[in-house]
């Protein structure tokens, strides 16, 4: 676990973005307090500022300097960086359908082989995690997931691939992800969904917000292949169950 800093710092990003900086690695705490600021700094509507950009460890805001200047916004958002977290709010909680091991995920028999287990116990692992959405980035509704087993934390691939399917399920480091779009990825490939965290003409375009609890289980071939057909047609197909 990384140590967060004592207080939030500012860094210039260009002429007309600051970020305010948590930790200087993943770290669960400096996520809940970025994920603070963020709804903080969307319900103040400070004048100037556009956009309000969620990671693991930082916020990076935008804003027009002919508004508000680097001095008067970066003392703005430290105040609000700085004051106690508030109290949880009850999460969204999704359950995610997977089909692990096989065509859908290529790296399971070698992930249990590293880990010296069976793939079987690889994926009751995965699906036994209470994943938190730390982040959405790299591709459209790509979901970073912190919550991942201990004992299933590998390196990242030394080689990624250029080429990965649209839905695939993967570890990576101390992180699981679920990647809506084919893409490059060096991270270690379990299985895939059906479901979507992003689709440009359906609603809610992203599925996913950071902050959402998410959940695995495990479907066959023929469950993943109709539940891709749901999909298709814009249906959500993973389970809302809290929110």
């Amino acid at each position: 676990m990384a140590t967060p800093f004592p207080q939030p710092r500012l860094l210039p990003a260009g002429d007309s973005a600051i970020v305010v900086e948590f930790a200087r690695a993943i770290d669960d705490i400096a996520n809940q307090r970025v994920l603070a600021l963020d709804k903080a700094v969307a319900a103040a509507s400070i004048e100037g500022v556009l956009e309000a950009v969620p990671t693991y460890r930082s916020l990076l805001v935008h804003y027009d300097p002919e508004l508000i200047d680097y001095g008067a916004l970066g003392a703005k958002l430290l105040a609000m960086a700085e004051a106690p977290l508030p109290p949880a709010g009850k999460a969204r909680r999704w359950r995610v359908p997977v089909a692990y091991g096989g065509e859908n995920g290529i790296d399971l028999e070698e992930v249990a082989k590293r880990l010296d287990i069976t793939p079987d116990e690889v994926v009751a692992r995965h699906t036994g995690g209470d994943y938190r959405v730390a982040m959405i980035g790299f591709t459209p509704g790509w979901s970073y997931l912190s919550g991942l087993d201990k004992s299933l934390h590998l390196p990242r691939r030394l080689s990624p691939r250029v080429f990965t399917p649209a839905g695939t399920i993967s570890v990576g480091g101390v992180q699981a992800g679920i990647q809506c779009l084919a893409a490059p990825s060096g991270w270690h490939l379990l299985g895939r969904t059906a479901v979507r965290t992003f689709q440009l003409h359906r609603d809610p375009v992203f599925l996913t917000q950071p902050g959402d609890r998410v959940t695995f289980y495990r479907v066959d071939e023929k469950t993943f292949a109709e539940q891709s057909r749901a999909a298709e047609a814009g249906e959500i197909v993973a389970e809302l169950i809290a929110a």
